[in-house]
């Protein structure tokens, strides 16, 4: 019989997220909207602390689009993003006819890089385009440089969006990702930490911001007995039933936070004596990383490629890291500022089975595979 299948990270269902769906269906709140996704609203912004607003919508990637509109992104304006990261990053840019502009990262955190950060914006001015906004991730869930990437960014009155989709639970200096500038985007896809199906929520620094965001994923429907509209909208809003497995999930967040970091705590006991790869670890106390995914630097594209294929051989699913944006062949004219650092993190570096649900026995076929592998 074949091994089952090993996932990179799959949905892990706390146990009570039926109790929510059903009294939706109990209550016949089975349309958008309902007391379940002001609950979870209610769940995140208790959970992330700061004063927050929360707004829950379709997907981390409408709270991104969302976050650009309301940051006043039109067409025609720039704005930076970082390369090492998912496209869903960038791709809201676009949908604002703006430009992205690439921005290299560092090695320490695999974020953004704070001197190639303000290297980008200097020259943006110099060309008469200065950058209406910056998106940084917390890759992996690991925390950005916060203190130097807003450092940068407010020198230059150019307001920051942290992509947080990743990051829920982590935090830097004991203050949690996604609370650090005036909005920020959370994912709630199936393979994240916590999971509604599908799903994200836009993070926002006061009430009034909230509503414009709630405003704008309901179709911006004006104030009137008929139907009226003076702005563009947008169907963003989620639904009753996904808010409902959202709030069981929030009920266990702390203990998969702390089920993902013991993974990545199991992968540096298997590494420990493995000379040529490392792992992507916090860079000082100050970083806490909720570790969604567990991801090593090789020493050569060939190291990775054999060791993915090693574990692929096996029924274990590994996964490069994301490939720069301005490697994308559909962002092949955008500007790129900085050297090679995602370009050498991306050919050498891999993602592994990180899953808050893997068993001792997942673990041991993981195992077993990599020193098989580092033996040969």
């Amino acid at each position: 019989m074949d091994n089952p299948k090993i996932w990179l990270s799959s949905p892990h269902m706390g146990g009570t997220e039926q109790k929510y769906i059903r009294e939706a269906f109990d209550d016949n709140w089975v349309a958008p909207l309902g007391p379940n996704v002001n609950g979870l609203e209610a769940d995140i912004e208790n959970f992330l602390g700061e004063e927050k607003k929360v707004a829950a919508v379709s997907a981390g990637t409408a709270a991104l689009h969302l976050a650009l509109i309301l940051s006043g992104i039109e067409a025609g304006d720039e704005v930076i993003c970082q390369s090492l990261t998912f496209s869903a990053s960038a791709n809201p840019i676009v949908y604002q006819g703006a430009t992205p502009v690439f921005v290299d990262s560092e090695p320490d955190t695999w974020n953004l890089c704070p001197g190639a950060l303000e290297d980008a914006i200097k020259d943006r001015i110099a060309l008469g385009k200065k950058p209406k906004a910056v998106i940084a991730v917390h890759l992996y869930g690991m925390p950005y440089k916060v203190e130097e990437i807003h450092a940068v960014a407010g020198k230059y009155g150019i307001p920051v969006i942290e992509d947080a989709a990743e990051a829920l639970g982590s935090h830097y200096k004991r203050q949690n990702c996604g609370t650090f500038g005036p909005m920020a985007i959370l994912s709630f896809n199936g393979n994240k930490i916590i999971t509604t199906s599908g799903g994200g929520a836009l993070v926002c620094s006061d009430e009034n911001l909230k509503k414009k965001a709630v405003f704008l994923a309901t179709q911006a429907r004006d104030q009137a007995p008929h139907y009226q509209h003076s702005h563009i909208g947008y169907n963003y809003r989620m639904s009753n039933i996904c808010a409902g497995i959202g709030r069981g999930q929030m009920e266990v967040l702390n203990e998969r936070v702390a089920q993902r970091r013991a993974m990545h705590a199991f992968y540096a006991e298997v590494f420990s004596d493995t000379e040529g790869i490392t792992l992507l670890k916090e860079h000082d106390k100050d970083y806490f990383c909720n570790h969604w995914l567990t991801a090593i630097l090789t020493d050569s594209y060939e190291t990775r490629e054999k060791l993915r294929l090693a574990l692929e051989a096996e029924n274990i699913e590994s996964r490069p890291v994301w490939k720069p944006m301005h490697l994308q062949p559909v962002f092949k004219d955008a500007p790129y500022y900085g050297g090679g650092v995602a370009e050498d993190i991306f050919d050498r570096g891999l993602c592994l089975p990180s899953g808050s649900n893997l068993t001792d026995q997942d673990r041991e076929r993981i195992r077993a595979v990599i020193l098989k592998h580092l033996s040969l």
